[in-house]
């Protein structure tokens, strides 16, 4: 279990898990994912699930689910569809005494 993982992506996690130690100690896991963050577990010493507290499950979803453009943010609009006419008067410039 106290074996260091350094992720691809730069994230380093305090231990992984053999998935036998983390099925007999869950509820110890539980609490060291709500505490300390992500965990690893592995089955047959190969990465197979990362656990992660509720609320960054949520903002990667909520990331992923977000509009990814700002083409698609306007599009995704609730006032998209909205037909809206603007009036303006129209300006011929000002005069400039040289």
């Amino acid at each position: 279990m106290k074996a260091s993982r350094k992720h691809g992506f730069g994230h380093k996690f305090k231990t992984a898990w053999q998935l036998q130690e983390a099925k007999a100690r869950f509820s110890e896991l539980f609490r060291i994912v709500r505490s300390d963050g992500v965990q690893w577990v592995t089955r047959q010493g190969k990465e197979a699930v990362v656990l992660l507290p509720s609320e960054q499950f949520d903002q990667l979803v909520k990331r992923q689910l977000g509009p990814q453009n700002l083409v698609e943010f306007f599009a995704k609009s609730p006032l998209a569809g909205i037909h809206l006419e603007f009036k303006r008067q129209r300006d011929t410039g000002r005069t400039i005494n040289l």
